[in-house]
């Protein structure tokens, strides 16, 4: 494990600035942004201004929300170093899997590889493939831990795509996303990055690290509401998938409805078919303009910080890290035991003590973000020690 030094947790302004942004830190240690966040006061603000206007104004201010739509697309560009053009904004990780997963064009006797412990939303539209002759091949993992070398065993000339999470969501196990693309690249295959629990804590820039596609939800490290998040489309890829989902909003001419052509928008935007969630997006593009102003090299440094922090505090408690903390695989997420104790007890000792968390594969799953301190880690130790 990484010692914690006073440069990874120094510079506490910074992050007082961003905790008081945060309202639920001033009542919660909160440690299950692996789980939901709670909204930042931009968020929260973006989505009360919304009510307030719709109520007073109806539709009057919509060409206004729709273009504050397309600066959120960009900042959400930034944080990937894409093109705006290659950004759909969508409801869920989930949707983001679904729509290439329909819409790539399978043969019978393709194949999908995955590590077997994926979170079930990067499994199940992969499985449900299995009518049109595509099999998934799940690779077994040990502890959490997803070996590249292992699912290039698994990959054959019939391999179209490999999908895996950027962190694993019960064991924080954080893959080498550089040697997952290279790998699979190499055997003509493209890959497919469940982003949720990475996006916004360590840096991706996709024309270093060319992913072919990727999909976030924003309720989770972004710090935004549930129900909006984004979807990534190499552009190279973008006439490769059928588009699903279509319609009025899929076309060039969207706003012109006795138009009637089928002809799709350039752009990742065809797959936002009909009916945008509104408030969530605009609550999503402020956490993102807030977190903008942290350098995502600096949260990454911050977040490995604290959990460097917690995984020592938990030892000397005689808790047990079960989640790797080399430095190239750690992550935010602490996956940890506590020898003799009933985990979901021990979760509830700590909701009683205003300390979330969360249960995970039969362990105790500890997920901090950049605005949390030292004080929430001891108040952690505290719940979790007390018997």
């Amino acid at each position: 494990m990484a010692s914690t030094t006073a440069h990874e947790l120094s510079n506490n302004d910074r992050w007082d600035e961003l905790r008081r942004l945060v309202p639920a830190a001033g009542k919660w240690a909160y440690f299950d942004h692996a789980a939901v966040a709670p909204l930042s006061l931009p968020a929260r603000a973006a989505l009360t201004n919304w009510a307030d206007d719709v109520s007073q104004n109806g539709v009057v201010e919509w060409p206004q929300w729709a273009a504050q739509l397309e600066h959120v697309r960009r900042r959400g560009a930034e944080l990937l170093r894409a093109d705006p053009g290659e950004i759909a904004l969508i409801h869920s990780t989930t949707e983001g899997i679904n729509l290439v997963a329909e819409g790539f064009p399978w043969q019978s006797g393709d194949n999908v590889v995955a590590p077997a412990n994926e979170f079930p939303s990067n499994l199940y539209p992969w499985m449900n493939l299995q009518a049109r002759g595509v099999e998934v091949r799940r690779v077994p993992v040990q502890e959490g831990r997803v070996e590249i070398d292992e699912l290039a065993r698994a990959c054959d000339d019939r391999t179209r795509i490999v999908t895996a999470s950027w962190v694993g969501y019960a064991s924080g196990w954080r893959l080498d996303v550089d040697a997952l693309v290279d790998m699979a690249h190499r055997r003509g295959a493209l890959v497919f990055l469940d982003a949720i629990q990475g996006l916004g804590v360590f840096p991706l820039d996709v024309q270093q690290t060319p992913v072919d596609f990727l999909s976030a939800d924003g309720h989770k490290w972004l710090l935004g509401p549930e129900g909006a998040g984004l979807l990534y489309v190499r552009s190279e890829h973008l006439d490769r998938l059928r588009p699903l989902g279509v319609g009025w909003n899929s076309v060039v001419q969207a706003h012109d409805y006795s138009h009637i052509e089928l002809n799709f928008k350039p752009a990742a935007r065809r797959y936002e078919g009909g009916t945008y969630n509104m408030p969530g997006l605009l609550a999503f593009g402020a956490s993102l303009e807030l977190l903008a102003g942290f350098p995502v090299s600096e949260i990454a440094t911050r977040v490995l910080g604290l959990t460097d922090l917690l995984c020592q505090r938990l030892s000397s408690v005689g808790a047990v890290t079960v989640s790797c903390r080399d430095e190239a695989h750690a992550s935010g997420i602490v996956s940890f035991e506590i020898p003799g104790e009933n985990p979901a007890e021990v979760r509830r000792r700590c909701r009683q003590r205003q300390v979330v968390l969360s249960c995970r594969e039969g362990r105790l799953r500890a997920s901090p973000h950049a605005y949390n301190n030292e004080e929430d880690i001891e108040r952690l130790i505290e719940a979790v020690s007390d018997e």
